[in-house]
């Protein structure tokens, strides 16, 4: 399993970078959203250098802006152009006019990775249609199970009425269920296109995504501190230099 870094903060990036434990950057225009104003491709080439001067070679997700097949086809060639990094995949999230998209650009000879999956239909389709990565969103599937997701306005008007109408079951809102089959149907019929976990919403969130056999985890750097501290840890490095402190007296 490998992780990568979710976000568009150039601070964050270089931090994380700075450590080597990571081996890609996703970003989505919601984390460009966040950062000050500006051109996305001059803040992208920003991304970029820092990835060339920590660790070179990383992957990097940058997404399109757009649903119209050919919109997006003209931004992934735009972005391939001006960025010139060879490790560069598009963000094209799924759906139906998209997966042409996904398709054109796959013969083209980029890769993709598909966004915005929720289940397992979509991941492979989205793979069939010839996406490298498939972006699983564990934390939006789960939502996808609770109560409020009854009062929200979807293809299919709430979660009962798409289990009714059979696009769904009970299992398609539990994420470890869905990274794990998808990862079987891979395995057997893809075994080149990788699994990506995003929508993390807690650390144990990126321990069970590799477990349920994601590929990839791709998490927000709120929480690599969590994930790289424990209490026994801190108490036992303060043990072995206290010994050590009064060994030297």
């Amino acid at each position: 399993m490998k992780l990568f870094v979710d976000t568009a903060n150039l601070n964050d990036i270089e931090q994380t970078l700075k450590r080597g434990f990571v081996s890609g950057i996703t970003t989505n225009p919601s984390l460009l959203a966040k950062e000050p104003k500006g051109n996305f491709l001059l803040h992208a080439k920003k991304i970029i250098e820092l990835i060339r001067v920590h660790q070179p070679g990383i992957h990097l997700s940058v997404e399109v802006f757009s649903r119209n097949a050919d919109e997006i086809l003209q931004q992934a060639r735009e972005f391939r152009g001006a960025l010139g990094y060879d490790k560069l995949s598009i963000k094209v999230q799924i759906g139906w006019d998209e997966l042409e998209a996904i398709s054109k650009l796959a013969t083209d000879g980029f890769s993709v990775n598909c966004t915005c999956c929720m289940s397992i239909n979509q991941a492979v389709m989205a793979a069939g249609a010839g996406a490298k990565y498939v972006s699983l969103f564990w934390g939006r599937i789960r939502d996808g199970g609770s109560p409020d997701a009854e009062k929200q306005p979807v293809l299919f008007a709430t979660k009962s009425e798409a289990v009714k109408e059979g696009a769904l079951t009970g299992s398609d809102f539990d994420p470890a269920w869905v990274v794990s089959e998808t990862r079987k149907l891979f395995d057997a019929s893809y075994p080149g296109v990788q699994i990506i976990a995003g929508s993390i919403r807690k650390a144990t969130d990126i321990r069970d995504a590799a477990l349920a056999g994601a590929h990839i985890v791709t998490v927000p750097p709120k929480f690599f501190p969590q994930m790289i501290k424990h209490f026994k840890t801190d108490e036992v490095v303060t043990q072995f230099l206290k010994d050590f402190e009064n060994w030297m007296k």
